[in-house]
């Protein structure tokens, strides 16, 4: 399994050899520059919420590489009248990708496209198969919602948190969180992109982590994590 951060909340995860690109925001950001978007080809986009900075990308995306786009039921009835091909969720329930399980857990935030139509309720995924299991909480504020992901999931082996604050929860949150899905290794997201998310504190944090049995990567845009 490996994570490659792409800048904000985008990330491309290899999966047992399926590609899933999360919340593609690469065009409107400038520190993502270097990032050739043309080169990525994953087999599915997943989007946890329809705000511009994670869906920017997804139809130029979605149509050089043919992936399949994986939302609540707003957000892909949105892309499906597109053109694009989806499969939708909602809170609460799963869907199969292959060996992979999905499922469609709460988030706390708003969810709306730029152009004014209803993005349906935000929310996070949490994956599996027989090997590994790895939890993309979306833009959210810490809810004890996340304390039923190990009663209902296999263990959480990564978890993908915001950090940024002020839009999301911060890093301190992201430390409960990890605790309340029973996560040793996390790796931070919606950082720095914007000046209200910039995270100052970064080795106060990864200190606070380490200090509490937990490891947090903040990854530079481009780095890749394998475990």
């Amino acid at each position: 399994m490996k994570a490659t951060y792409l800048g904000h909340a985008c990330i491309l995860l290899e999966f047992d050899g399926t590609s899933i690109l999360f919340d593609p925001f690469l065009s409107g950001n400038p520190l993502a520059k270097d990032i050739n978007m043309d080169q990525l080809k994953p087999d599915y986009i997943f989007i946890s919420h329809a705000h511009q900075d994670h869906i920017l990308d997804v139809e130029t995306i979605a149509k050089q590489s043919g992936a399949t786009l994986v939302s609540n039921f707003e957000i892909i009835t949105y892309y499906q009248e597109k053109g694009l091909k989806g499969l939708p969720l909602n809170h609460g329930g799963h869907l199969k990708i292959g060996d992979i399980t999905v499922k469609y857990v709460t988030a706390i935030h708003s969810s709306v496209f730029p152009d004014g139509t209803y993005g349906g309720n935000p929310g996070g995924f949490v994956l599996w198969n027989n090997h590994s299991c790895v939890y993309f909480a979306g833009d959210t504020a810490l809810t004890m919602d996340m304390k039923l992901i190990p009663m209902l999931c296999p263990t959480v082996d990564l978890a993908i948190l915001p950090v940024g604050d002020t839009f999301t929860m911060g890093g301190q949150e992201a430390l409960l969180a990890a605790d309340f899905v029973q996560c040793k290794q996390v790796i931070g997201c919606h950082f720095d992109t914007f000046a209200p998310i910039m995270v100052n504190n970064k080795e106060e944090l990864i200190k606070l982590f380490s200090e509490n049995g937990k490891t947090l990567h903040l990854p530079t845009i481009g780095e890749q994590i394998e475990y």
